[in-house]
């Protein structure tokens, strides 16, 4: 094995993050090596980067697929695995340097504790994990001693102005959202809005789920309990700006009022890189920013009575215990439900308003705990939809 390179494993490599993370891996050979590959169910993209990538191993999550991508795979002598379970397992594998969760939703929660139990590092694009079990996450990783380096463009930024300042407490920090499609319009508006409308963000290009949330300003919540436990912070010491240019990643103020930003043009390769080579920078040839191509960057309030979905993801984090993990189910539900034209845009909060009074409160949840609470939130919401 080459030790001069870092073995990464991506879980979700046919997905908006892990398609890019294959981009900057083939841009840098001499510092990366594609150990495993999953995919849920795009089997034909995940033959392409297997063959292109050569990895030791692959995962197809449905099960339906495994004998057109192992027949495919054959002359290459990749391992092909199935389902649930081998994607557990295969994250342990010994090769494994850094594993990047790019899953989507609860779904990237188990891969991420049997990676993290095993001692790999973890490049963390999948918030939902952090949201659903932050507790569970941050007290396996700290007993294992293993590093999450965060992926999202946000908390990427936050992480990037702690550097040389981890010895410093943080006052709070400032996590910019860009608003999404629907920036400035009130309650009227929204409840016309389509879901061709909800798909077409501004400044980044995503997968449909956070486009949505982005939207939604869900995803700025998610956001939001993410940070709390990525950075050891409690939850008023995280603050929320809408910054429409997306210029500006996050920032940091510390105890003596002096602020750090990030900047850069929104571009997820960055971030993505930034995690898998830390603590080196690798360089790159991503396009620029230029001050002078803005003029003006502004910033603003979130309008969290029209956006709702931001003060119930502050209201979940405040109660704590098992209510982060009701919202995240109770939103895949609803946006999945969405995107399926068969509830409308404003009524996707409802549906996570309800489930968060309805659902039995859990002060310190197992993991068996989340694991139900997921599972019963998504069946109540599903009624409350029906």
């Amino acid at each position: 094995m080459d030790h001069t390179k870092k073995h990464i494993a991506i879980l979700g490599s046919t997905g908006s993050i892990g398609t890019q993370a294959l981009e900057v891996i083939e841009a840098h050979p001499g510092s990366f090596q594609v150990e495993v590959l999953t995919a849920q169910n795009n089997a034909d993209l995940l033959i392409e980067q297997a063959k292109k990538f050569n990895p030791n191993a692959v995962v197809i999550g449905n099960e339906d697929a495994y004998l057109k991508v192992k027949d495919a795979l054959l002359p290459l002598n990749i391992k092909v695995f199935a389902g649930e379970n081998a994607l557990e397992s295969v994250v342990q594998m010994d090769t494994i340097d850094l594993v990047l969760t790019a899953l989507v939703g609860y779904s990237g929660l188990k891969p991420t504790l049997k990676a993290i139990g095993a001692g790999k590092s973890i490049a963390l694009a999948n918030k939902e994990t952090l949201v659903v079990a932050g507790e569970l996450v941050t007290q396996l990783a700290k007993s294992k001693g293993v590093n999450i380096f965060p992926v999202d463009s946000e908390h990427s930024a936050i992480f990037q102005c702690l550097a040389g300042e981890f010895h410093n407490p943080i006052e709070k920090i400032i996590l910019t959202a860009s608003g999404g499609p629907f920036r400035g319009m009130k309650r009227e508006e929204l409840i016309k809005v389509t879901k061709a409308q909800a798909l077409k963000h501004p400044n980044w290009t995503m997968g449909a789920k956070v486009t949505i949330d982005s939207a939604s300003l869900m995803n700025k919540g998610l956001e939001v309990i993410e940070a709390k436990w990525l950075f050891g912070l409690q939850t008023e010491q995280v603050e929320v700006v809408v910054h429409p240019q997306s210029i500006v990643h996050s920032l940091i103020q510390f105890e003596d009022g002096s602020i750090k930003a990030q900047l850069g043009l929104p571009d997820m390769r960055l971030p993505i890189q930034f995690a898998m080579s830390y603590p080196a920078r690798l360089k790159s040839d991503f396009p620029r920013f230029d001050f002078t191509n803005f003029p003006a960057l502004t910033f603003e309030k979130p309008d969290m009575e029209t956006f709702r979905n931001l003060a119930l993801a502050f209201d979940a984090l405040a109660r704590g215990g098992n209510m982060p993990c009701v919202l995240n189910a109770a939103n895949e539900v609803a946006v999945a439900e969405f995107l399926k034209d068969r509830i409308g845009f404003l009524e996707m909060s409802d549906v996570v308003e309800r489930c968060l009074a309805k659902m039995n409160y859990v002060a310190s949840p197992t993991l068996e705990d989340y694991v139900s609470t997921d599972k019963e939130t998504r069946i109540k919401a599903k009624d409350l939809i029906n």
